[in-house]
């Protein structure tokens, strides 16, 4: 059974809303991190290069190297922290997300931070009302407002992670990483449509 926050629309579309709390919810600020590590790993890799293309291989100045690493790692995550605190204080502490999904793939829309998730509801419900399948003025004044989105097509994901406890389907393709939320009611609904889909004609 489809819980009343997924909504089908006449056009075959489910559509629902997702607030992240950004406080207790660790996923974006993991994905900051790791971009981090990856920078500073990068930098590590690229001069400790240099250092033996000039001078040979060295342990003394693979070490210093490494000891420079970590102490710039260490402070980048640290600014990373700060930064996330920032971020999730300017959006007061939600990241809300607005979630359209038919059997092609899965749209994942960023709404302004402005947006309480039951005036969402309230959109959906008059966008899959009698009227679906038209958006009317006030949802596509929303979705216009909505400024960032991410498109996973099924048919290209490479493979997938599913991390329940955090209500997180992460949908893997080359060079497209989407994050799909879905609460605890509905989440089997919406892992098993998309494992049905993922790959088909890989």
């Amino acid at each position: 059974m489809i819980m009343q926050e997924i909504q089908q629309g006449k056009d075959g579309t489910y559509r629902w809303v997702y607030e992240l709390n950004l406080y207790t919810n660790p996923t974006i600020f993991l994905l900051i991190s790791k971009i981090f590590l990856g920078i500073g790993l990068a930098i590590f890799l690229f001069v400790g290069g240099l250092e033996i293309l000039e001078d040979g291989f060295d342990w003394e100045r693979l070490l210093d190297c490494a000891v420079m690493f970590a102490v710039f790692t260490v402070g980048m995550l640290i600014l990373a922290g700060v930064g996330y605190l920032v971020y999730a204080f300017l959006m007061g502490g939600k990241y809300c997300v607005l979630f359209e999904m038919d059997e092609r793939g899965v749209k994942h829309t960023q709404l302004p931070h402005q947006v309480k998730k039951a005036q969402v509801i309230g959109v959906l419900a008059v966008m899959t009302g009698a009227a679906a399948g038209n958006l009317t003025t006030m949802g596509s004044g929303l979705l216009a407002a909505s400024h960032t989105y991410l498109y996973s097509e099924f048919a290209k994901v490479k493979s997938m992670e599913i991390l329940r406890k955090r209500n997180l389907i992460k949908l893997n393709e080359p060079f497209n990483y989407n994050q799909v939320y879905v609460d605890a009611d509905n989440f089997d609904f919406v892992l098993n449509f998309i494992q049905a889909r993922v790959g088909k004609n890989n």
